[in-house]
């Protein structure tokens, strides 16, 4: 796993979750912005999985590394479809949560990644 790549993920979702919170402390529906930051965030997150799969042999603890893996993988597409089924503020705040939790579980993605270096 590319530690720059992982960064620039983290900052991504950050910024998406900080997106989300302001959007639904000003009381607006979900709107393109964050439906497309989410897409963009998936698409990242499916990279990164790609890349982590291909160095697996390295990680020491592979059943937790693959676990997180997955959750990172399957998260962005269920806010999506939690967040557009929600019409009122709280359907950015799915959004920020999830996006906050993409960036937490990335961190600790390149802490097992780098424990095994």
């Amino acid at each position: 796993m590319n530690g720059a790549y992982s960064g620039w993920l983290i900052g991504a979702g950050l910024l998406l979750a900080l997106v989300g919170v302001v959007t639904a402390v000003r009381d607006r529906p979900m709107g393109p912005v964050l439906l497309a930051g989410l897409g963009l965030l998936e698409l990242a997150v499916l990279a990164q999985a790609g890349f982590a799969l291909a160095g697996l042999g390295h990680v020491a603890e592979k059943a937790t590394f693959i676990g997180y893996l997955a959750g990172t993988v399957v998260i962005p597409p269920a806010a999506m479809w939690w967040g557009r089924a929600e019409r009122t503020r709280w359907g950015p705040g799915v959004i920020a949560v999830a996006a906050f939790t993409v960036a937490v579980m990335t961190g600790r993605l390149l802490q097992l990644w780098n424990a095994g270096a």
